[in-house]
């Protein structure tokens, strides 16, 4: 079977017609050549770039990240993969007039195996993957999140622990965690339901949100049992913030208004250690300390 033969006007018109954007870029970041885009939904003409440098187009750190790409692509001669954004601030004179979200693409990369003007040079397939990043973005924070409460939960929880257990074990980064749960909630389900009940751990998820730090990660745990990790933080440090937590719990649950129970939280409180094997060590630690705060009477802040 004979291979079609295409004019070089055809073979114009056939380029033009890819859907993505296709940018010939030699090594020093030039545009050598554009060619598709022709997907007016994602994409503006692309034609105006050929003959400017990225950095002509591009702020200095975005410039590095892409000379940086083709860089690899070339050493490595196969096909390369990277995803990335572009917002408005990245475009030189765009801060203003660009798109208020970034646009997320999937660039695919491949060395080309001649010369351009003199250069070595890549094929950069652009593709706008905006869509497929939101929705994989919605899925994974559904999957991380508590539903009744919207804080973490446990899966998100977990994989933050061994995160920042492993910056502890390497630069000995300080993290502390707190265990905190509602004393007396059976008797709040028992007389009042379990809605009632449920108001009272989103109070308290409110609480976590409003008197916590925004690198800290609170967490549902499970039932009304409460985790909150708290990063770059020693337990003197920590020690000061449960108290603000459990002082902040009982106030805000008393203006729930629940008759006949006083709805208030224990804590315990350890931190990362250098004897840790793994972080359940500390979470243990942690774990002990509140059953200690519960029997010596609740409504109380215990560090291990």
């Amino acid at each position: 079977m004979t291979s079609p033969c295409f004019s070089s006007q055809q073979l114009s018109a056939i380029l033009a017609a890819l859907p993505d954007p296709v940018f010939i870029l030699t090594r020093s970041g030039r545009y050598a050549a554009v060619f598709g885009g022709s997907d007016l939904r994602y994409y503006h003409d692309g034609s105006g770039l050929v003959g400017l440098a990225i950095g002509d187009v591009l702020e200095p750190e975005k410039t590095a990240f892409f000379l940086g790409e083709i860089a690899t692509a070339l050493h490595g001669g196969g096909l390369h993969i990277v995803e990335y954004t572009l917002s408005g601030s990245d475009v030189k004179g765009l801060k203003k007039e660009g798109p208020d979200e970034p646009i997320w693409f999937e660039g695919r990369v491949q060395a080309l195996a001649f010369q351009v003007d003199g250069e070595d040079a890549v094929l950069w397939v652009a593709s706008n993957i905006t869509p497929r990043h939101e929705l994989e973005t919605r899925l994974r924070e559904q999957s991380e999140t508590d539903p009744l409460t919207g804080l973490a939960n446990r899966r998100k929880l977990m994989t933050a622990l061994q995160q920042h257990f492993e910056l502890f074990s390497r630069y000995r980064t300080p993290a502390t965690i707190l265990t905190f749960d509602i004393d007396h909630l059976k008797h709040i389900n028992d007389r009042h339901g379990h809605l009632t009940g449920d108001r009272v751990i989103t109070a308290l998820a409110g609480v976590c949100r409003d008197e916590l730090r925004c690198n800290d990660i609170p967490a549902r745990f499970g039932g009304d049992e409460f985790v909150a990790l708290l990063p770059q933080t020693d337990r003197q440090s920590a020690g000061a913030i449960a108290q603000r937590i459990r002082q902040q719990a009982q106030r805000v649950f008393a203006q729930l208004g629940i008759p006949g129970v006083e709805a208030t939280i224990s804590i315990g409180l350890s931190e990362f250690e250098p004897a840790d094997t793994a972080f359940d060590n500390a979470l243990e630690r942690a774990d002990n300390a509140l059953y200690r705060a519960k029997e010596q009477g609740r409504n109380q802040v215990v560090l291990s």
